[in-house]
């Protein structure tokens, strides 16, 4: 369905406009599908993505600086997403031994488990998304995104 049809637009829309429109309103609907899919799991699209960084260290710690740098949505208040992980036994937080000032935090066991038991509703996620383009065209949207967002 064309974004026009969508919104409801009778007058004209300037290609600009009607591109921004089409990312924003694809945006939401992905977000969307996958906000169900970690509601079930008590869980935050950005403490989703803490859990990933995490499991992406392989044991090793990650300080609040590195997974900050690393998040998908940058506006995210780190310290509060690793209390709230923190109070789901999902994460360790202890004190670096180097620098007294900083805190490495640490996936736990639990916190693997946890992301393995979404590993497929996520994979699943994003296949039914993919369905309707080729691995070509998926390819050609990937690089059209990312040239569109470099300012």
């Amino acid at each position: 369905m064309k974004i026009e049809e969508i919104i409801k637009s009778n007058s004209p829309i300037s290609i600009e406009k009607r591109t921004v429109l089409n990312i924003m309103f694809t945006q939401n609907v992905i977000a969307d599908a996958f906000n169900d899919i970690l509601k079930s799991f008590d869980l935050s699209v950005e403490q989703f993505n803490v859990l990933r960084i995490l499991r992406g260290q392989k044991g090793k710690p990650a300080n609040m600086c590195v997974i900050q740098e690393r998040m998908i949505a940058k506006t995210s208040n780190t310290t509060r997403l690793v209390d709230k992980l923190l109070l789901k036994d999902l994460v360790i937080r202890e004190v670096c031994e180097e620098n007294r000032r900083k805190m490495e935090i640490t996936i736990t066991e639990k916190g693997l488990k946890l992301l393995a038991e979404l590993d497929p509703k996520i994979e699943a996620h994003e296949t039914l998304f993919s369905t309707n383009l080729s691995s070509e065209e998926l390819e050609n949207l990937n690089n059209l995104l990312e040239k569109y967002r470099t300012i």
